[in-house]
């Protein structure tokens, strides 16, 4: 089997090298990748070398994500993330291949308090969310076999996260502030990355289980305990580790504007996933503890 990663270097493209190699053979392409084009603003190119490569499974864990930026750059992120998954869901379709790629809970307006399901109404806020969305919606019209991961507060200890940026502020200020009224799951890239290969061998085994589905770590917090339990987690790990922070205030998103407005709501429920390949999925604070104990 012959398996097409692109994004390779981003947060959840680096754990799916490592997760999807046992699968088959592996191409992992960045967009500066030659002769061979991972570039998602080259469809052309993207729709040749996918035509080259002629793989069984193409993964697109590529996508433009800065959520503020895109506000300033609307053409970019739809390319980004609606033109150029079609175009590889164009390509895959004609190979009979899979296709699988990553959306947003972004792609909801974060109202009420009840996990998303799948087939509840969406309502972006942003530009992120609406370019996201019409990927998802154009990637099922043009392949039948797609997996779409809908994620949520993605992080990584590969490159900057929060939990980072907690621990550094914790290290320089007594004081923080931080949201309270936006609800999620924190779910790590490898998670992300190991429910994926999973979910891609029962597929290529079944010939079944294609379409949209949410994955997030179990259970949810907000910002704000989210930074509690970073501080918590790194005071047990670390006794004589040196932080400042004597105080957490909670506060209102109204206290950090954004060019892109945020969802409060941004749980997602995540049944069908479950369900449909035999998974639980563990609670938020045990891949957080873990990743602690890595970059600490």
């Amino acid at each position: 089997m012959k398996i097409l990663l692109l994004g390779k270097n981003g947060q959840v493209g680096w754990e799916l090298q490592r997760s999807l190699a046992p699968l088959g053979e592996l191409i992992a392409l960045d967009r500066h990748s030659t002769p061979l084009c991972g570039d998602l603003s080259r469809p052309e190119a993207l729709a040749q070398t996918v035509r080259d490569v002629r793989p069984d499974v193409i993964v697109n864990a590529a996508a433009h994500t800065a959520v503020d930026k895109a506000e300033s750059e609307p053409e970019l992120a739809l390319r980004l993330n609606a033109l150029a998954p079609e175009v590889l869901a164009i390509e895959a379709a004609q190979l009979d291949a899979w296709l699988v790629h990553y959306s947003t809970d972004y792609v909801f307006d974060g109202s009420g308090d009840q996990p998303w399901q799948e087939a509840d109404v969406t309502g972006p806020l942003n530009t992120y969310g609406r370019s996201k969305l019409e990927g998802e919606q154009l990637i099922a019209e043009a392949c039948e076999r797609h997996l779409i991961f809908r994620t949520s507060w993605v992080y990584a200890a590969r490159g900057g996260n929060f939990a980072k940026t907690m621990l550094r502020l914790a290290r320089e200020r007594e004081r923080l502030s931080v949201i309270d009224d936006q609800r999620g799951a924190p779910t790590g890239a490898e998670l992300i990355a190991d429910v994926t290969a999973h979910a891609v061998r029962q597929v290529l085994r079944t010939g079944s289980g294609h379409g949209l589905y949410h994955l997030a770590a179990a259970g949810e917090t907000s910002w704000h305990g989210y930074a509690s339990q970073v501080v918590e987690i790194a005071r047990r790990l670390q006794p004589g580790l040196e932080l400042k922070v004597q105080a957490i205030d909670p506060v209102p998103t109204s206290a950090f504007p954004t060019p892109a407005r945020r969802p409060h709501n941004s749980r997602l429920d995540t049944t069908r996933l479950q369900q449909t390949f035999g998974l639980t999925l563990p609670p938020w604070q045990q891949g957080v503890e873990r990743l602690l104990a890595e970059i600490l």
